[in-house]
């Protein structure tokens, strides 16, 4: 179900809100960030006009829109400072499953704002969106994110083997998945 009306989430740290021009310097540096990269579909150097133009182009899209992604900036109140972003992809043939993706600069990374914003990113899925299921394809090598992953109670469903050639090498990817179901079984305290 697509949301045009989407404008923030708050969470006791956070505000999880829409892009805006202003953010384009802080997204700038941390997509530049070559560890922040490095299993991301970007690549270094990404210049200022690149994040002027993403900006831009998530002016007009929706949380939920089959086929699209959605980029929830994560900033720190109370001046909004942009730390770094989660995004949802609704699938196009299914409206009812959407693929997530996070980055996070380096300097908010092991703090836990990726596990807070995540969370209000899946309850917002989960209960505005209806979604049934949300998975997360993650490289082998990113122990990070599958830790991360794993803390919110992803559920490891497939190792695919070299299946991509990426960044210049063969590339092996795990899925992860939580359904609604599983979400609503997490104890209130752990979202």
């Amino acid at each position: 179900m697509e949301h045009s009306v989407f404008e923030q989430l708050a969470t006791a740290r956070l505000c999880i809100r829409r892009f805006r021009a202003g953010d384009a310097e802080a997204l700038r540096r941390y997509r530049n960030d070559p560890e922040v990269a490095r299993f991301q579909g970007w690549d270094v150097p990404y210049t200022l006009a690149e994040a002027e133009r993403f900006i831009e182009s998530l002016a007009s899209a929706s949380p939920g829109q089959p086929g699209s992604w959605f980029q929830f900036a994560v900033a720190l109140p109370p001046d909004q400072a942009l730390i770094g972003d989660c995004a949802l992809r609704t699938l196009p043939d299914d409206p009812h499953q959407a693929e997530l993706g996070f980055s996070f600069a380096t300097a908010f990374q092991r703090q836990g704002y990726a596990s807070e914003a995540l969370r209000s990113v899946l309850a917002y899925a989960f209960t505005i969106l209806a979604m049934h299921r949300v998975f997360a394809i993650v490289d082998t090598r990113n122990l990070p994110a599958q830790r991360l992953l794993e803390r919110l109670r992803f559920r490891r469903e497939g190792h695919f083997v070299e299946n991509t050639w990426f960044k210049g090498a063969w590339s092996s990817e795990f899925l992860y998945a939580q359904l609604e179901s599983d979400w609503r079984a997490i104890p209130m305290p752990a979202r």
